[in-house]
């Protein structure tokens, strides 16, 4: 909507993982180094762990795009299974059938894919994404899949990716073996203030020009406070931004935009909802600090701005139907006044006619009444 506004081809804050968009923060750059690293290498196992809204799946999607035809590749993102059912579901990802089959038939016929893939010159990955949700028991499957190796290297690499508390499971002792296996390690951290500006301004000019709009002094301190740096927060504050903006026909992120934008996407109280923006601010910042999760803070925020965006949809629809009857009514009211015109037209040849008429009647009567005004001179 707000796109042709500020001369973009798309946009900038959209909340599906693009790699395209991908900014290489510090630790970003060194968790893909990482990764490349371990798909080259062949090394096992590998492990991605970030906050909820962090940039992982992003990450991963601009590894994915960049793996070659030489590589098979399984995706996992259903993980509240048990170890029957992860191992069904890379079966099925690898295009394996699985209907009517017990575990050991599923891991026998991966077992023997793998084989027949790595004898073909094809390198094997499986990536699982939220791991954190998985039982010890599927974790344990994964790992067996990992003893099937070659003489240099393994025949399946395995990356596992989750939120902060994926380390604390494989840190207990009962998957001590799972652990050893981890042969690379790497964590998101969020951005920090200066890489939540040049992050904004790298997905501005993904898509446009980092210029297109200016930021009044203060806006990027106030989005670190909303969003913590977490890249998702702050796409999604952003795009609220670039609207409210579009819809003040302004080309200026002013604070008076960022407080509005922070009321509504935050779950103040009545009170606190309309306290000062200082107060509001402050507010932010101690939730961020740990007054409640984050993960059940983004989930909640990311709630509400699918509500908003709901009722932002409905009513542009609202708006588009209006300028379609608005169209169509101006339409009617030119037929008719070229009409009206028209009927104008042939009541002043009518007019005229009749008073041609008229002053013959005269004429006829004079004459009529004095016969002498035929020969008669002007007086």
């Amino acid at each position: 909507m707000y796109t042709d506004f500020f001369e973009l081809s798309a946009k900038p804050f959209d909340l599906l993982p693009n790699p395209k968009f991908l900014y290489l923060s510090k630790g970003h750059r060194k968790a893909l180094s990482y990764l490349q690293y371990g798909v080259q290498e062949r090394v096992g196992f590998s492990l991605l762990t970030g906050e909820v809204g962090s940039g992982k799946t992003t990450l991963l999607r601009d590894i994915i795009n960049k793996i070659s035809s030489e590589m098979t590749l399984a995706m996992v993102f259903n993980t509240r299974v048990d170890g029957r059912q992860l191992i069904a579901l890379i079966n099925d990802d690898f295009g394996l059938t699985t209907d009517g089959k017990d575990k050991v038939q599923l891991l026998n016929e991966l077992n023997n894919f793998l084989l027949e893939e790595n004898t073909a010159g094809r390198h094997v990955i499986i990536i699982i994404d939220e791991a954190q949700n998985l039982t010890e028991e599927a974790l344990e499957e994964i790992r067996l899949l990992s003893n099937l190796e070659a003489d240099s290297f393994k025949l399946v690499q395995i990356i596992l990716v989750g939120q902060p508390e994926l380390k604390q499971i494989i840190a207990r002792p009962s998957l001590r073996q799972l652990r050893q296996r981890i042969s690379i390690s790497c964590h998101l951290n969020p951005l920090n203030r200066e890489e939540l500006e040049e992050y904004i301004l790298h997905r501005l000019g993904t898509v446009g020009k980092r210029d297109c709009v200016s930021f009044e002094e203060g806006v990027f301190d106030a989005i670190y406070r909303f969003s913590g740096g977490i890249p998702r927060l702050i796409n999604l504050i952003c795009d609220f931004l670039m609207l409210s903006a579009f819809v003040e026909e302004t080309r200026e992120i002013s604070m008076d935009l960022v407080d509005d934008a922070v009321n509504e996407l935050s779950f103040e109280d009545e009170q606190q909802m309309a306290a000062s923006p200082a107060a509001t601010r402050a507010t932010s910042q101690q939730r961020i600090a740990g007054n409640s999760s984050l993960d059940d803070r983004v989930a909640r925020i990311e709630e509400h701005y699918a509500k908003l965006s709901a009722s932002r949809m409905e009513s542009e629809s609202i708006l588009e139907r209006l300028s379609s009857q608005g169209s169509i009514l101006e339409y009617l009211i030119n037929q008719q006044q070229k009409q009206f015109g028209g009927i104008e037209d042939d009541l002043k040849r009518i007019s005229a006619q009749v008073e041609r008429l008229r002053q013959a009647v005269l004429i006829d009567n004079r004459r009529a009444t004095n016969p002498d005004i035929l020969t008669s001179s002007p007086p």
